[in-house]
């Protein structure tokens, strides 16, 4: 092997070994994305005392419309737990979680369901949570989607009620009388 030879060996040895140090060593500049958790679909998540809450948002057709919250609450105390989540103008819904389980309020039976969103569809507003568990609260920052995607629109919750809806209300905002209970009056 001839001078010229060599060197243009040791030339493409150093050209191999700087560029196999550039594509290792993005882990050591830039930090593991596995090692970070977010939320990973629509929604947000926190934690507050006993209670995680997981992929979180509210369904909405508008700004001034009722709002249906959706996701999961974990429960990891041995006691049961209601969440209490208090949005715009005062309006609240209460979510009980029983002791060691979760409740997914995608299939409650009972939805919860806050009377005014406060916010437009496609932006973020910052609701109150409390739990009577540990009496924690906290602020916590949830999207309001819409219909927009067609898998939320079975979550839309009806503006008006209807004679059909056999889903005990958990939300008030004000307590106003049902057509139902004033008929029985």
């Amino acid at each position: 092997m001839n001078r010229g030879q060599r060197g243009k060996l040791a030339m493409a040895t150093a050209a191999l070994g700087i560029g196999l140090l550039s594509v290792t060593g993005c882990g050591y500049i830039n930090p593991q994305q596995t090692s970070e958790q977010y939320s990973a679909s629509d929604g947000t998540r926190t934690d507050l005392g006993p209670l995680q809450l997981r992929n979180m948002m509210i369904i909405s057709a508008g700004e001034d419309k009722p709002g249906r919250v959706i996701g999961a609450v974990y429960n990891s105390s041995s006691s049961d737990v209601k969440l209490t989540i208090t949005g715009a103008g005062g309006s609240q819904t209460d979510i009980p979680v029983k002791k060691k389980s979760s409740t997914m309020l995608n299939d409650s039976t009972d939805e919860a369901i806050l009377s005014s969103t406060g916010a437009k569809p496609g932006s973020v507003v910052e609701v109150s949570i409390s739990e009577d568990g540990t009496n924690q609260n906290a602020k916590f920052k949830v999207p309001v989607l819409d219909a927009t995607i067609t898998d939320y629109k079975q979550y839309l919750p009806s503006s008006a009620p209807t004679g059909t809806d056999t889903a005990t209300p958990t939300s008030t905002a004000t307590s106003t009388p049902s057509p139902s209970s004033s008929a029985n009056h």
